[in-house]
């Protein structure tokens, strides 16, 4: 069945979105998609066949879900609005595997998506090539037509999206195996850590601070694809910090707790501090102390002891904001973090490296890129002059503006091509189930 191209109302100057500066023919198109929606596949390459349904907490989702709302996503914004043979390919895949877009039609609630046995996970493969085999068609015969530049929009933001829950299928991965007694590896052949027990290896340097004195300065993104929420670039006024030149690592958070930091009320918001009393456990996410050690999960490792050179990882805001105040210092804002990091190279530990896991912090530099993701104390909110993607997009990122806080950066399970210093990423600060990490700041 071929594709065919509806015509649709042009872009407007005042719409949020740049043009995309990438995809100018359909075979540069073709090519980005095939190789964004083939990594997807790829990194569940390790699992088994039960592994595809397991949603172990009800902000997870599991990865036949993952895999089957990336297509979604293509069939419903691309597919619908632009093939004129269009007809669903199953009448409740809409329902079923729409995450949150209630202008599309009601959503199968998320605390249930590892209730959903069926469809199999072949059939969510079946369900992808179909849609692939679509879009490519699609994209061929829309090319030169007045339909592209609008069309071309859409996928981009489309595999951004991608990469997205390609990221978050490793977090939920993790969550899976990381919470299983058993701590699987997600690889075959777990790679062996470079370990350094307590008390012994080569120490991080001294953590040092970078001093900045910004004054009134541009803030947002520049040229080239970017969500709406990091529009419209904007002036700000920045006094003058300082920065620390690295990240925080797992031995100066293991001296926060055996000082004692969880125990002190005079560290912790009011809310962080209700919130701890709630839990059974006093450190980072994947920490586990067993016979009077502590070790670690990672997903490629298994659980392992240890590496107090590497940053610490899966920390949520109340913590990283814990132990900022106790280290004498504050989380940077996100506007302090970008003008420092505007100016540096895209490079790091990224999601390609196939580590997914932070990298010790000796001789790979400020790691303001890659690794964790840093948490600011910057709350999650418009720019000034904000307006949303129109029609149902708008609700990708405006309508959970509230009660968040910014995160920057990338991590290890990041794509290298999905980062930029503009980013804003966002999670309720008791959320420590993300790769995320701690970057002090100080007054001067």
């Amino acid at each position: 069945m071929g594709a065919g191209t509806h015509s649709r109302q042009e872009t407007t100057d005042s719409d949020p979105l740049p043009a995309p500066l990438v995809f100018t023919d359909a075979q540069t198109a073709t090519e980005a998609f095939r190789r964004i929606r083939a990594a997807s596949e790829k990194l569940c390459e390790g699992l088994e066949i039960e592994d595809y349904g397991v949603q172990p907490m009800p902000d997870a989702s599991p990865p036949k879900w993952h895999l089957a709302h990336t297509t979604w996503f293509f069939d419903t914004f691309l597919l619908k609005a632009w093939d004129d043979q269009w007809q669903p390919y199953h009448p409740l895949f809409e329902h079923l595997f729409n995450s949150y877009y209630n202008g599309v039609g009601e959503p199968f609630p998320r605390w249930r998506r590892g209730h959903l046995s069926r469809p199999t996970v072949s059939q969510v493969h079946e369900y992808r090539r179909h849609v692939d085999s679509r879009v490519c068609g699609l994209l061929d015969s829309a090319q030169g037509t007045p339909s592209w530049p609008d069309l071309v929009r859409l996928l981009e933001l489309g595999l951004h999206h991608e990469q997205q829950h390609q990221e978050l299928l490793l977090t939920d991965m993790k969550y899976n195996f990381g919470h299983n007694p058993l701590y699987p590896a997600l690889t075959s052949t777990p790679q062996t850590a470079a370990v350094h027990e307590e008390g012994s290896g080569s120490q991080a340097a001294d953590l040092g601070f970078d001093f900045y004195d910004p004054g009134l300065v541009e803030i947002g993104a520049g040229p080239g694809f970017c969500f709406d929420n990091e529009l419209p670039r904007h002036r700000t006024f920045i006094g003058p910090y300082t920065l620390a030149d690295r990240l925080i690592t797992n031995g100066e958070y293991l001296a926060f707790i055996e000082d004692g930091g969880y125990q002190r009320v005079d560290l912790w918001l009011s809310e962080a501090w209700a919130e701890l009393q709630s839990r059974s456990t006093h450190h980072p996410l994947y920490w586990r102390h067993q016979d009077g050690a502590w070790l670690e999960y990672g997903l490629n490792t298994g659980l392992q002891p240890l590496d107090l050179q590497v940053p610490v990882v899966h920390v949520s805001g109340y913590e990283a904001a814990a132990f900022a105040a106790w280290s004498q210092a504050r989380l940077p804002t996100e506007f302090e973090w970008e003008f420092a990091a505007a100016t540096l190279p895209i490079q790091g530990n990224f999601v390609e490296q196939g580590d997914y896991h932070p990298k010790s912090i000796s001789g790979v530099g400020k790691q303001f890129f890659g690794d964790v993701w840093e948490w600011t104390s910057s709350s999650y909110g418009p720019y000034p002059g904000y307006r949303p993607l129109p029609g149902v997009l708008g609700e990708y990122n405006g309508k959970f503006m509230s009660s968040q806080w910014v995160l920057r950066g990338g991590s290890c399970a990041t794509p290298t091509s999905h980062i930029r210093a503009s980013y804003r990423n966002f999670f309720y600060p008791k959320d420590a189930w993300q790769f995320s990490g701690i970057r002090l700041a100080k007054d001067p």
